[in-house]
């Protein structure tokens, strides 16, 4: 028999669902880059009726100015470096339009995004209210789009420092550098960090003279140092130039030559070059947006967001870049999935800090994971270094790639790793074996008890770990199992904390 129904409950839901269907979309992106595309669909995923809305083409900065680009041109800097061939620009200017085109059809072709349901519009896109958002359309159409829930996932762009004189003197950052169709003679680069370090290296490796201008005391500054003054050398010793403790006062130029006043050690330097790039950061596109509007909490550093990557209005998330705070392609697919999931399953996904991973792919790459050091250090947090160098790991013997040092920080007790950094070949592909151990609480002495293939440059990691097992290697115990089977060797001599085996 069936029970009776409530009325009053009929009519909520009535009202509900008449609520919800006022909107035209139950899930507007703004944004087609990594986060846009990923947000994009999980959000078709779950059955929501969606739209993403990007400017210009989808793949966002990754795809077109960033890690795809920059990759390809590592890349060909490698094989001119080793072969010692004078580069053919041209030619390399065209394979590098070629493979970044191939990638946009195999992974980011508005058809893709079509065919899972999503409706992709190209324009501007505004909020005008909370729930609704005006698109500006290249022909100058404008059309207002309401939906339930929004991710805002517009971006970042490479940040200008106001130094006098930048504004009006040619330059070229991550968005123009791609473009060019010659090799410069010479060009200076400001900013150490990952952008310009890899361009520095493959643009020297190519045959252009590279001085690389920073006020930090070395590159890369979030890495661990040792390491990345390791990096620094082998840099300077290929013919990089590094000015360092260095602050640009001003500059000036024009399309033939750049000068750039430095001040450093108290003194004055003027250096020129062909051509200047700017790789001192970057900055979220915020403006624009019309986040007033939407009562959206912003600063010029970025959207406010928790740790679910929703904004101060409950229906309104941001994913990537544009929050400012983890600037890398794969953060911002990370983060489009918890603001997704958040948003339209209401599981209480949080974004992941404590183990993040990134690489800069120089040769050799430089990679991290997790605590620093000086993290560690500064909570005072009780850990073992355990080093490994790529000189004993066989593969790359092998290859001729032995330079540089697994480093891992971990308890002593048990094993548990607080965090890792890797300079050397395929570091960048190494790094996440740690961050898989780490996000599921696996052990060093797990870790070194897991069969790797051989020879291969994962077997380093293991080895790496090996240490966890020699460090805590105890002279008594050996001595103990000496006697009860009465072996006859010699005791291992454990005196020496930074033995490696």
């Amino acid at each position: 028999m069936r029970r009776p129904s409530n009325s009053r409950t009929i009519i909520l839901q009535t009202l509900n669902r008449a609520r919800f269907m006022k909107y035209d979309f139950d899930m507007i992106v703004i944004g087609g880059g990594a986060a846009g595309l990923t947000s994009s669909g999980v959000s078709a995923g779950f059955g929501a009726k969606t739209m993403m809305i990007e400017k210009d083409r989808l793949g966002g900065d990754c795809t077109w100015h960033g890690c795809v680009p920059s990759k390809i041109l590592l890349n060909e800097a490698k094989k001119q470096w080793i072969s010692r061939g004078k580069a053919d620009f041209a030619k390399i200017s065209e394979k590098l339009h070629h493979i970044r085109e191939e990638v946009y059809r195999d992974a980011d072709h508005p058809d893709i995004f079509i065919n899972m349901g999503i409706e992709v519009v190209s324009g501007d896109a505004r909020f005008v209210s909370p729930h609704e958002i005006e698109v500006k359309s290249n022909d100058g159409r404008v059309v207002t789009y309401s939906s339930r829930y929004f991710i805002i996932a517009a971006g970042s762009r490479a940040m200008l420092p106001p130094i006098p004189g930048l504004a009006g003197t040619p330059h070229l950052t991550n968005h123009t550098l791609f473009e060019q169709t010659s090799l410069p003679k010479s060009m200076m680069i400001i900013g150490g960090g990952p952008i310009g370090t890899e361009m520095a290296q493959a643009f020297n490796r190519l045959g252009t003279k590279i001085t690389v201008i920073d006020m930090a005391p070395q590159i890369l500054s979030k890495d661990e140092p040792s390491l990345a003054a390791e990096l620094q050398q082998i840099l300077t010793e290929e013919g990089v130039r590094f000015e360092m403790n260095a602050r640009v006062k001003s500059v000036q130029g024009d399309g033939q030559e750049v000068s750039l006043t430095v001040e450093r050690d108290g003194a004055e330097h003027v250096f020129h070059a062909e051509r200047l790039l700017v790789a001192a950061g970057r900055t979220p596109n915020v403006e624009h947006l019309g986040l007033k509007a939407a009562g959206v909490s912003y600063t010029k550093s970025g959207i406010s967001v928790n740790a679910r990557c929703r904004t101060n209005v409950s229906h309104i998330y941001a994913a990537g870049d544009i929050t400012g705070k983890f600037q890398f392609t794969h953060m911002a697919e990370h983060t489009a999935k918890v603001a997704a999931t958040n948003a339209l399953l209401k599981i209480p996904m949080k974004v992941d800090v404590f183990h993040i991973p990134w690489s800069t792919f120089t040769d050799p790459e430089l990679a991290h994971v997790g605590a620093t050091k000086a993290e560690l250090d500064e909570k005072g947090t009780s850990y073992t270094v355990y080093r490994f160098p790529f000189s004993k790991i066989d593969r790359a013997i092998t290859d001729g790639q032995t330079k540089g040092w697994i480093m891992v920080y971990a308890r002593k007790f048990d094993g548990r790793i607080y965090g890792a950094d890797i300079l050397g070949a395929h570091a960048g592909d190494l790094i996440g074996q740690f961050a898989l151990a780490m996000r599921n609480g696996i052990t060093l002495r797990q870790f070194a008890d897991t069969i790797f293939p051989y020879p291969s440059y994962a077997l380093g990691a293991r080895r790496a770990a090996d240490q966890w097992y020699i460090k805590n290697q105890s002279q008594g115990l050996v001595r103990w199992i000496k006697r009860m089977f009465r072996y006859r060797g010699a005791l291992p001599d454990v005196s020496d904390p930074d033995r490696i085996v």
